[in-house]
């Protein structure tokens, strides 16, 4: 049923807030992209939080475009569509069993945002050629409503952004109007689907190393809604409002992860606030914030992760 006429999604394309309109069939929408699929790299990927990379690794596929317009993007190549390749739905799935085959713990849709209805098809053709690990969508959170909810059963566990709380920040930043109640929306429709979090041990004693000793295990997601929230300069509080209000309308239902690796990226002369990196100083208030409302679900960073090294080659591997 989800087969039939997929394609006709894109004819005037909804898929998110700004409603574009666009025959994505026969050009690019806002996002850049047009119905074809666009990926700009498919591998293991080891630094998402611990119970989604465990020691094996997400299994991560990066669609280029994005619906968004963020000024200190860090993945420009492929968030402006300058990288990737153009593959079929059926080889996107053989792509899934690829990474399934590599110890994939999760198959991670990275900003699959504008490829929904394609998406859709691909899991369901993957399901029914018998794939055995979970999907997880990757999003900005700048969806509409009719877009999370045509995922419903679909995506075991969800990775979403709340970017902002502030609607004024959300603009200038992002020039995403609507994006703090769209993303309010998004995340709850996606805890409806998802309201418990679940896991199970990552067994490695059959790939002992100096790293993953022999009787390693991890707790990895099986199905849950991680929420992720990228402090950035000066706005620290906006960030305990986001905290606070994930906290007060989802308790322990949710992870929340709390990151700390903005990177100032894009063209930001015109917003030199914006345009250093997060204070250790303001991070530690965060986390410090965090655990005196009772947050306990969740995530934080340590180290150096403020850094490009931190974002992975987008050089088409894996495609």
């Amino acid at each position: 049923m989800i087969e039939e006429n997929y394609l006709s999604e894109y004819n005037s394309c909804m898929l998110c807030p700004r409603k574009c309109g666009v025959n994505r069939n026969e050009a690019p929408g806002y996002c850049r992209e047009k119905s074809d699929l666009h990926v700009a790299r498919a591998a293991l990927h080891m630094w998402e939080e611990p119970c989604i990379s465990g020691t094996n690794g997400s299994g991560t596929v990066f669609f280029s475009g994005c619906n968004m317009g963020c000024v200190f993007c860090q993945n420009r190549a492929i968030s402006r569509g300058q990288v990737g390749k153009y593959i079929s739905a059926d080889r996107l799935v053989d792509i899934f069993f690829e990474l399934e085959d590599k110890g994939a713990n999760n198959i991670n849709l990275v900003t699959g945002d504008m490829f929904i209805p394609t998406i859709r098809v691909a899991i369901e053709r993957a399901r029914n050629r018998g794939i055995s690990i979970p999907f997880l969508f990757n999003t900005s959170s700048y969806l509409t409503l009719d877009s999370v909810r045509s995922l419903d059963g679909l995506i075991d566990i969800y990775l979403p952004d709340m970017k902002y709380i502030r609607e004024e920040d959300a603009v200038r930043y992002s020039a995403a109007k609507g994006y703090v109640e769209s993303a309010k929306a998004a995340i709850d429709e996606m805890v409806r689907q998802c309201p418990e979090c679940i896991f199970e041990d990552e067994r490695v004693c059959d790939r002992p190393s100096e790293q993953s000793p022999a009787y390693d295990h991890a707790a990895i997601m099986k199905k849950g809604v991680v929420v992720r929230h990228l402090l950035m300069p000066g706005m620290l509080i906006q960030a305990k409002l986001i905290v606070k209000y994930l906290y007060d309308k989802y308790g322990d239902k949710i992870y929340v992860s709390l990151m700390n690796q903005y990177t100032p990226g894009g063209n930001l002369k015109d917003f030199p606030e914006i345009d250093r990196k997060v204070s250790g100083r303001d991070y530690d208030s965060l986390i410090e914030y965090a655990a005196r409302i009772g947050l306990v679900n969740g995530f934080m960073q340590v180290g150096e992760t403020a850094q490009e090294s931190f974002i992975p080659s987008f050089d088409c591997e894996g495609v």
